[in-house]
């Protein structure tokens, strides 16, 4: 095995600390020595089963150290992990599937049923076996048919595939090889120092990239000790924060939100918790407020799957900001319309270059080429750098429309409308106008009874008269994708079936 591969990392820390505590999954303690035992057996049942380098394994399941023991069996072997999203439906499932062509689908039983009728829906005659000892661990299907490759694991052979929420497509599997998965890591570890002596719960679902590269394999590579939680529950949470001596997590917004809207937050012991990273969206400032006023700054990061995911991080308690760039990351300012670079204090698309960066996505040329511009990522979004060199997320390319000839932010229309006390919650977007070329039609989300003439009102009183929306359409809530993303396109068809009616 090469430097970079990750197969190695549970049994290099086995090797110096074998009766650490690796996982708590659900009360249940996991030494690394345990652990490596779980992955060499699984590993080897996999190459005699005639699976390989390149054989992609797909799961449908919950939380679990079954599924770790399971990711680091598939980077002993070469094997591709690709965790897909139990909160799909059948036909979403069915539909992955088929852009993963997985050789084997590995379930829990919560998920047995949505995992076969999805191969149903499919037409797939791909073996399916439960997690865990009492699941592959114990039977490996005999792969389907055909020879595999068996050779030793490379650094630039593909470890994860993780599909994208599909904001304005169809999803797509981003490959991640080893070497992403290492430096990524390596990027993380050289500003959230993590030790032997964290604890580190882990509270995202692993179908998600953060679920395994922010933290949770940077805990295992030094030796920490995981709170692995299948659901989040914000009570539990702070309950098993306070019971383990949680030293870092992290989470996206609403769930610190949650947390903080919980009955036991005032009086939660959160005295050992010394760095809680955000990810995900843009942290509120009153978010950030609530938790200092606990006596804990929140840290603000920035990433996408793409990039590993991580790019970029704010120092603690800056609020609005994601800092500067990690540790072999290098990133650049770009003009949207020509690609050029911007110097200096600018606004652009924020592009991202390093050895993190995903090679492409899985069996897609055309849409690896968009997003690419030589060994550029473009990452859809626009920031801003301030004259100290600091960037913040001004909002998406696609999410910017043209009124009057000036560049209408959505975010921005958002955030001055949720300065509301009685707006929960607002998604804009552009619709045509004759004179101006688009304006904003702005979807709330409202607390308390509000009139449309009461949100124009107070948007004026924020923003330029070319920023107002001019039409207000309350609902009970928005489309949202996994992670806290507002689900724009499905926002985009509803303004366009409204326009079409009037």
């Amino acid at each position: 095995m090469f430097a970079h591969t990750l197969g190695r990392w549970i049994a290099d820390r086995a090797a110096t600390q074998p009766d650490a505590i690796a996982v708590i999954d659900g009360g249940v303690t996991v030494t690394y020595r345990d652990l490596l035992a779980r992955i060499d057996a699984l590993a080897a049942r996999l190459s005699a089963g005639g699976y390989g380098v390149g054989d992609r394994i797909a799961t449908i399941a919950g939380n679990s150290t079954d599924q770790i023991v399971l990711f680091f069996a598939c980077a002993r072997t070469g094997m591709v992990y690709v965790p897909l999203s139990w909160r799909l439906t059948v036909a979403e499932l069915a539909d992955l599937l088929h852009r993963a062509q997985p050789v084997l689908v590995v379930i829990d039983d919560e998920h047995a049923t949505v995992a076969t009728e999805a191969l149903r829906a499919r037409g797939s005659v791909t073996p399916m076996v439960g997690l865990g000892t009492a699941g592959i661990e114990t039977h490996v299907p005999r792969r389907f048919a055909g020879t595999v490759e068996q050779r030793d694991v490379r650094d630039d052979d593909a470890l994860l595939v993780i599909f994208t929420s599909g904001s304005e497509s169809a999803p797509k599997g981003v490959v991640l090889t080893h070497a992403n998965c290492f430096w990524t890591n390596l990027a993380l570890a050289s500003a959230v120092q993590i030790t032997s002596d964290d604890v580190v719960l882990t509270i995202l679902p692993q179908f998600h990239v953060a679920a395994w590269n922010c933290q949770p394999l940077l805990a295992l590579w030094r030796g920490a000790t995981l709170v692995l939680e299948r659901s989040f529950q914000p009570g539990r949470a702070l309950h098993l924060i306070a019971e383990h001596r949680v030293t870092t997590m992290m989470g996206v917004p609403t769930h610190y939100r949650l947390l903080s809207q919980d009955r036991g937050f005032a009086s939660a012991d959160l005295t050992s918790v010394r760095v809680a990273l955000v990810g995900g969206a843009t942290m509120p400032d009153d978010l950030a407020v609530a938790w200092r006023e606990r006596g804990l700054a929140l840290v603000q990061g920035y990433g996408l799957t793409e990039a590993g995911p991580n790019v970029a991080c704010a120092r603690a308690g800056d609020v609005g900001l994601i800092g500067r760039p990690y540790a072999h990351v290098d990133v650049m300012l770009a003009d949207p319309l020509t690609g050029g670079e911007l110097a200096g204090p600018a606004t652009g698309e924020l592009w991202v270059r390093g050895p993190s960066v995903s090679p492409g996505y899985l069996n897609d040329a055309e849409a690896t080429a968009r997003t690419m511009s030589g060994d550029w990522l473009r990452t859809g979004d626009v920031a801003e750098r301030l004259p100290d060199g600091q960037l913040r997320i001004i909002d998406r390319v696609k999410d910017i429309f043209i009124s009057g000839g000036e560049n209408v932010s959505s975010a921005e229309v958002e955030r001055a409308l949720e300065k509301h006390p009685q707006i929960e919650r607002a998604g804009v977007v552009g619709i045509p106008d004759e004179v101006w070329g688009e304006r904003g039609l702005a979807f709330i989300v409202a607390s308390a009874p509000i009139s449309a003439d009461e949100v124009l009102a107070h948007a004026r009183t924020l923003l330029a008269g070319f920023k107002v929306p001019v039409r207000v359409e309350f609902v009970a809530e928005l489309p949202t994708l996994s992670i806290e993303k507002l689900a724009r396109t499905q926002l985009r068809d509803r303004a366009r079936a409204i326009v079409g009616m009037l």
